[in-house]
């Protein structure tokens, strides 16, 4: 063994990466990534996704994520890294995505329903129903049921595909398929989960680390023999396999950790795992989460509750309009992300009252998955290229800003990661809107985060022990360069935009005792 290496894999919605670090040079020394679209364009998928599936269904083939897990274990063994120093292997999965398998190994079904599905409202109303109300069910998992969540997958393939839930014999989310795989497969693969991505699947309490059996009743007197058992996060669940060993040259003692969701792993990977830290995400998806000593449970079910891959507490907000009403305004103008960048600067904080609600497709966050985008304050002269990519850009922030206001956080610090994280437009903006520092953070966070706590989990076992925080600190890489400070007049500004926002939101969502948005508005307008 030349050096000892760590490697963690984040098998994403779009992609699947794979990044790979030395410990002793404190270096990440190998990083690729496989496009689903691009590199596997057999699957058919539009982002990831399979097309044309019908109005709210977004799903994948689960064989598609194996594939490409060895497309970048043979492009690995084709480099200068040799596969044999990897101690330890990690995975990322994106959050709640459902796999079904037979007792054999086999797909009982040959596509996943992935966290962006939302084909299963009626499931989480009848769910909800069922269990005696919202708050009945928030003290049952802790959680709201919300179609991003996987237990309405789950009573979606019962209500609707009554032999598929009987023959499953287990319901996996993407990263515990993906470790199963990974220690053997159908030859013995490992059937675990972790309470990390478990607490994000509104069937398991955060908290109290339990199933819910009045949940898991409701949805089939045999549902709970077909979840794996769930052990801890901060340890290893056994070593690859020995098919991989000897199709790539792994060491056979290469452990494989418990791995986690994304957004867990993308904590790790911005130094997000201590209090004053908040990490916002830009992505398909946008979500912003902090560390917490304790749980935090939102009391309307809409702030996730989850356990992070530390054995603390994850608070979590996702939205599930992001880039698409960026990248869509882009295309429509045909803007680099640089004209963009220019154009914000043109144009001014507030955009004068004008307010875009952006809910291009089925909202998360806020709950409302039937949801449409709603224009505030335009007049019939008002709909132009400027005006509008202001409206989109302050849209989506103040969209991520108004649920993140009621837990009550005051962040030291924002660090930004996913693909619109380079934007300046989006650092400064997002600097204003939540009145503090933002700063980028370099690299593929989850996938980073993954390599993170695969050497972590290593140190523990073999009893060197060593602190995540010792471990993390030579890797996070923030870009200093790009820190953005708030600016006190785009400040005052915000303030009035962001009252103004959360009244036209309550208001279309029927929020009793909603604010106006119409006497913001004025006040803003009147600001200059």
């Amino acid at each position: 063994m030349k050096q000892p290496l760590f490697a963690g894999l984040d098998v994403s919605t779009q992609s699947c990466k794979l990044v790979i670090i030395d410990q002793k040079s404190e270096s990440v020394v190998f990083t690729d990534s496989v496009n689903y679209d691009n590199d596997l364009p057999h699957y058919k998928t539009k982002n990831g996704v399979i097309t044309n599936l019908g109005e709210g269904v977004s799903e994948s083939d689960p064989n598609m994520w194996i594939e490409a897990v060895n497309v970048l274990f043979e492009r690995l063994k084709g480099s200068k890294i040799s596969p044999k120093d990897i101690l330890a292997i990690s995975v990322s999965g994106q959050q709640h995505g459902l796999v079904t398998l037979d007792e054999n190994g086999n797909l009982t079904r040959e596509r996943s329903k992935l966290w962006n599905d939302f084909s299963t409202l009626e499931e989480c109303e009848l769910l909800t129903e069922a269990i005696g109300g919202q708050s009945k069910m928030i003290e049952e998992v802790a959680n709201s049921q919300r179609t991003g969540y996987t237990a309405s997958k789950i009573y979606h393939i019962a209500r609707h595909e009554p032999a598929v839930f009987k023959k499953t014999a287990t319901f996996f989310l993407v990263h515990n398929y993906i470790n199963w795989y990974l220690t053997g497969g159908k030859n013995g693969g490992k059937r675990v989960m972790e309470p990390g991505d478990t607490s994000g699947m509104a069937l398991w309490h955060t908290s109290r680390g339990v199933w819910s059996e009045k949940l898991l009743e409701i949805i089939s007197p045999d549902l709970v023999d077909k979840l794996p058992q769930v052990l801890p996060s901060q340890r290893s669940i056994g070593t690859i396999s020995k098919e991989l060993v000897e199709k790539y040259g792994f060491h056979p003692d290469c452990k494989i950790d418990a791995g986690s969701g994304d957004n867990m792993y993308s904590a790790v990977g911005t130094g997000n795992i201590a209090s004053g830290i908040v990490t916002i995400s830009l992505g398909t998806s946008g979500t912003i989460y902090s560390f917490m000593d304790s749980v935090f449970i939102d009391p309307t079910g809409e702030i996730a509750a989850f356990r992070d891959s530390t054995g603390y507490y994850l608070a979590l907000i996702c939205v599930s309009n992001m880039a698409n009403g960026y990248n869509e305004i882009l295309a429509q103008y045909k803007l680099s992300h640089q004209d963009f960048n220019q154009i914000i600067k043109k144009t001014k904080p507030g955009n004068n009252g004008r307010i875009l609600i952006p809910w291009y497709m089925g909202e998360r966050t806020p709950d409302v998955p039937l949801a449409a985008p709603l224009y505030f304050g335009f007049g019939l002269n008002d709909f132009t290229k400027e005006i509008l990519c202001r409206a989109v850009l302050e849209g989506h922030v103040l969209n991520l800003y108004d649920s993140f206001n009621r837990m009550g956080l005051k962040p030291k610090e924002i660090r930004l990661t996913g693909g619109l994280s380079r934007s300046e437009a989006w650092q400064q903006v997002i600097a204003d809107v939540f009145e503090a520092e933002t700063v980028p953070v370099e690299g593929e966070g989850a996938a980073l985060g993954a390599a993170l706590h695969a050497a972590w989990v290593y140190s523990r076992e073999s009893g060197v022990n060593k602190p995540l925080k010792e471990i993390i600190h030579p890797f996070i890489k923030l870009r200093q360069e790009e820190r953005k400070m708030p600016i006190p007049e785009n400040v005052e500004a915000y303030r009035l935009l962001k009252q103004a926002y959360n009244g036209l939101s309550s208001r279309v969502r029927n929020v009793q005792n909603a604010k106006d948005p119409f006497d913001f508005r004025n006040q803003l307008i009147k600001l200059g």
